[in-house]
């Protein structure tokens, strides 16, 4: 650990507790007790107000007035952290994360309830083979470099790309990179498991107006539709979690009725459908014909 990344942990390991000793930093990071002691020597000619108590319970502390003005988090909200941190680790973030979770956790009392909230997600394999791309789009990012891929559209056709990297978007299940695209001269949006054959290039490039990319991202998103559908009991609660109980009202004894918005294209028929049997379109009838086109044409792969 590099001596200014310690310097931050001690402070920040000081706001949150009391007295800690010598003995107790040099153990948790793996140093020498002098090493210490020039740490807190250089941490208080930084006009960080830090005491030195002698004795057998002795350590250093941050003065108390210090810590009000900084206002602190409370113990609830840094496990409310710690619970977000953890699950974002889940579902395949950068390595810092992980040292970010632990320098957290040094701040939570241990006598706290932890634990109180569990994150679970799919372990996907996939999710462990796009970590390089990941890792190398994040690093593009923060280091402002220009990349280069070969990118598969949803119609198979491949093409290369030069892009000003931006940020790390995950949706649902799935990791997307905003940038802009020079080929196209527009912001595109990538979603990383159609990337293949990243380069991170040594040209660093200044970043555009932001304003710009706020611009594209609303005329990014795709029309949607009302629609009425007739949903069983058994797939309510997902109804519950996308739409809200305000979009579901009582239909007959065996379905319920639920008006959802939902894209005017593949995406949509690919969402409705794969309730199967349980969910059936009312209306409006223009979209009960399209999506009754749509299921033909996978009927036909199988006959």
């Amino acid at each position: 650990m590099e001596k200014a990344e310690r310097l931050i942990s001690i402070i920040m390991i000081l706001l949150k507790k009391d007295v800690v000793s010598t003995t107790e930093f040099s153990q948790l990071f793996n140093v020498s007790k002098r090493t210490i002691l020039r740490d807190m020597e250089t941490l208080s000619l930084s006009n960080i107000p830090i005491y030195s108590i002698t004795g057998v319970h002795g350590g250093y502390g941050i003065m108390d007035e210090y810590k009000f003005d900084k206002r602190l988090l409370s113990s609830s909200d840094l496990e409310n952290i710690l619970t977000a941190l953890g699950g974002l680790k889940q579902i395949l973030i950068s390595e810092e994360v992980a040292v970010t979770i632990k320098k957290i956790e040094a701040m939570v009392s241990p006598l706290s309830l932890k634990g109180s909230i569990q994150l679970s997600f799919y372990d996907w394999e996939g999710r462990s083979e796009i970590l390089q791309t990941l890792k190398a789009c994040q690093e593009s990012i923060l280091k402002r470099k220009l990349i280069s891929f070969d990118y598969i559209d949803k119609n198979g056709t491949t093409t290369n790309r030069i892009v000003e990297p931006y940020q790390l978007h995950f949706s649902e299940t799935s990791w997307y990179l905003k940038g802009f695209c020079l080929h196209r001269q527009r912001y595109r949006t990538f979603k990383l498991s159609r990337i293949d054959n990243l380069n991170v290039d040594e040209t660093t490039f200044n970043p555009r107006d932001y304003l710009l990319e706020q611009e594209h991202e609303a005329s990014y998103q795709p029309q949607l539709v009302a629609i009425k559908v007739m949903i069983s009991p058994s797939i309510k609660d997902q109804f519950i979690e996308r739409y809200g109980l305000k979009s579901i009202e009582n239909y007959s004894s065996e379905y319920f009725l639920a008006t959802i918005y939902v894209p005017q294209n593949s995406i949509g028929f690919q969402f409705l459908a794969s309730f199967g049997t349980n969910l059936k379109i009312v209306e409006p009838k223009t979209y009960v014909e399209e999506f009754r086109s749509y299921l033909i044409k996978m009927l036909e792969k199988y006959s």
